[in-house]
């Protein structure tokens, strides 16, 4: 069903909403750029997952990530403003990714055309996926694009990303590790929990085995005072996924739009297979 509410909602590809869902809300989406060798391809456009996975495997280049251009943005924005008033844009934490700021140009080189709100999520994935889904909810009910945005902003701890990886290796070389940079060196050798903190990737717990990782990520829910909305991260392993979400589903008060949310190529680019975790939305006050 096509977005018919005033204020239109726009994304980039790293917040991993699937294409049905996007279509169904009418939610528009800006797709990041994935650099393999001499080729650049869209994420989720041009590159799925299972294709990106099967690249990775054959060696070669390590593959890197850029943001879109200011130029991508603007032609979106131009766009929308046929069809409706306002835009809210959330994107990508402005500390992982140059796309807020490629955003925040196009909105200044549109601002006589149509008013538009730059939020930067200060998180990843479903972590803004579930803002994005926010979002929406507030322009059918009839909000302002400055009304959203702020609400947003205001409401940003509402929302946590944790995950382990198989390998720190990713991470490292894609440069996207924050604060405690200097514990990377302790976790090389265990299966080390992340977690985005204040729009940043930092280590949160050292666990030895896969099995106990998991059950780190359960626990990590469990202890939250309330859990709103849930929803398993992967890229390379759906029947863990489904394990996970067995074992997390019954904490959630309300059920998800997206349930298991398949992390995307440039996402995968900085994280590796096997990446596994937890986007969690819990009540107002939290």
């Amino acid at each position: 069903m096509a977005d018919t509410t005033r204020v239109a909602i726009v994304t980039d590809s790293t917040a991993d909403l699937p294409a049905k869902l996007r279509e169904r809300l009418g939610i528009t989406m800006v797709p990041l750029n994935v650099h393999i060798g001499d080729d650049t391809y869209l994420d989720q456009i041009d590159l799925t997952t299972p294709r990106f996975m099967e690249l990775l495997a054959h060696g070669g280049d390590f593959p890197s990530t850029s943001q879109p251009s200011a130029g991508a943005f603007e032609l979106v924005f131009r766009d929308l403003a046929r069809t409706h008033d306002e835009v809210v844009c959330i994107l990508l934490s402005a500390r992982l990714s140059g796309t807020v700021q490629s955003a925040n140009m196009a909105a200044e080189a549109v601002s006589d055309v149509i008013r538009v709100e730059v939020v930067d999520s200060l998180s990843a994935s479903l972590g803004c996926g579930f803002q994005v889904l926010h979002a929406h909810r507030l322009a059918v009910d009839g909000m302002s694009a400055e009304q959203i945005a702020g609400r947003l902003r205001s409401q940003t701890n509402r929302y946590h990303a944790i995950f382990f990886v198989e390998t720190l290796d990713h991470v490292r070389r894609g440069g996207r590790i924050g604060k405690a940079a200097s514990l990377l060196g302790s976790f090389l050798q265990l299966k080390p929990l992340l977690r985005i903190d204040e729009g940043q990737v930092v280590p949160f717990e050292r666990t030895r085995t896969r099995s106990k990782a998991t059950g780190a990520l359960v626990d990590f829910a469990e202890n939250l005072a309330g859990v709103e909305r849930v929803c398993v991260l992967y890229n390379t392993t759906p029947g863990d996924a489904e394990a996970l979400h067995n074992r997390v589903a019954r904490l959630a008060s309300h059920e998800s739009e997206v349930q298991l949310a398949l992390l995307g190529p440039v996402l995968s680019t900085h994280v590796g297979p096997g990446t596994l975790g937890l986007a969690i939305e819990v009540p107002t006050g939290e």
